[in-house]
């Protein structure tokens, strides 16, 4: 059961707690900072790149590493020193960034050399826990089932918006990935077009259908589960894998088996599988060397462009960063300036080492 409460911050932006239990009533939102959002990014077109890029010059100012006495997304202990978060019983808090790359606000670009548009998308955190401590893998499993409820309701509600075409959640874990406040969270990126890197999974997706009338995501997991390599989780409902063709070291991808468009389109059954799946896998990450594994965690899903999309198949993948227990994977020359990525492993050694973990789904975690 989703309980859900819309609050206004006294700065305009909007805050919406979510819980598994029902929300009382008369909370008041708090903010940082009083003054309205004055963000107004813009769009540049790179002619030979053939993409958006968005200017955002206010996010230099952005709260970074702040210091362990004060957790902006933590709930408000002193009213004196407001938080995003307001005291109360609820489990995950989303609201507007106050620092957005995009916003449905943005208007008047600069004329430039080059085509420019206003950055009309959305920007929103995602508190997954009141918890500091915590992480996806020592949530209750109801509690994860939650965030999917929420993830689902967030693309329902954004996409609400005209201009929206594409929403994506992610998580950047770890300040390896650059995180700069490190209360468990992720954010929602709502795009005005299908940005590059899910735009081309579609591409091939929608050719790989119209030749053979099923999911190329799908065809591609039922292979991974005949071949049994490289399995991390499987149920009837969902999937975890190390991907035949993973471009990074301890690369998972995690599915429903039974394709679904977005996550709208999730029934109950596989709201539960995904979310034991989600589990084990960071669960598994964290216990590979006994600490906190950083990673991106990316949720991929249909446009939000109104038409059907039966290609698509609502799924994740995971970017971890380490490539050895102390040793980064970093980004250059070839990945950077050509695109194609070398991977160091085989995918089918990293995913022995990830299926030797033991997890269990039901006791509490504590890192």
């Amino acid at each position: 059961m989703l309980y859900s409460q819309e609050l206004l911050k006294p700065d305009g932006r909007q805050l919406t707690l979510y819980s598994r239990y029902p929300i009382a009533e008369g909370i008041t939102p708090p903010s940082p900072s009083n003054e309205p959002i004055a963000a107004n990014p813009h769009l540049r077109w790179h002619p030979l790149r053939g993409e958006w890029v968005a200017y955002a010059s206010h996010r230099q100012g952005r709260t970074f590493m702040p210091p362990p006495e004060y957790n902006p997304l933590a709930p408000t202990k002193d009213p004196k020193f407001p938080t995003e978060l307001p005291q109360g019983r609820y489990d995950i808090a989303v609201f507007d960034n106050r620092f957005p790359s995009m916003t449905v606000a943005a208007n008047n670009p600069p004329v430039n050399i080059v085509e420019t548009l206003p950055a009309n998308g959305a920007c929103e955190v995602v508190v997954f826990t009141q918890d500091p401590n915590a992480s996806l893998g020592t949530l209750e499993l109801s509690h994860l089932e939650l965030l999917l409820q929420v993830w689902a309701d967030r693309t329902r509600k954004i996409s609400e918006h005209l201009h929206i075409k594409y929403v994506l959640p992610f998580e950047n874990k770890g300040v390896e990935m650059g995180v700069t406040l490190q209360h468990p969270h992720g954010q929602i990126y709502a795009y005005p077009f299908v940005p590059p890197v899910p735009a081309k999974m579609l591409e091939m997706q929608q050719a790989f259908y119209q030749e053979h009338q099923k999911g190329l995501l799908q065809d591609l997991i039922q292979k991974e589960i005949q071949d049994n390599q490289r399995i991390i989780y499987l149920d009837e409902n969902a999937v975890a894998f190390v991907p035949v063709c993973a471009r990074y070291t301890y690369e998972v991808w995690l599915a429903t088996i039974k394709p679904v468009a977005t996550f709208i389109d999730l029934s109950e059954p596989q709201i539960k599988s995904l979310a034991k799946a989600l589990k084990t896998v960071t669960l598994k990450y964290d216990g590979l060397w006994n600490r906190s594994f950083p990673y991106l965690m990316a949720w991929y899903q249909a446009p939000t462009d109104g038409k059907p999309h039966p290609e698509a198949h609502l799924h994740a993948q995971f970017y971890p960063p380490y490539r050895t227990k102390d040793r980064l994977k970093y980004l250059a020359g070839t990945e950077l300036a050509a695109g194609m990525f070398a991977n160091d492993a085989l995918p089918e050694e990293k995913a022995k080492e990830l299926q030797a973990v033991i997890v269990n789904l039901e006791t509490p975690v504590q890192m």
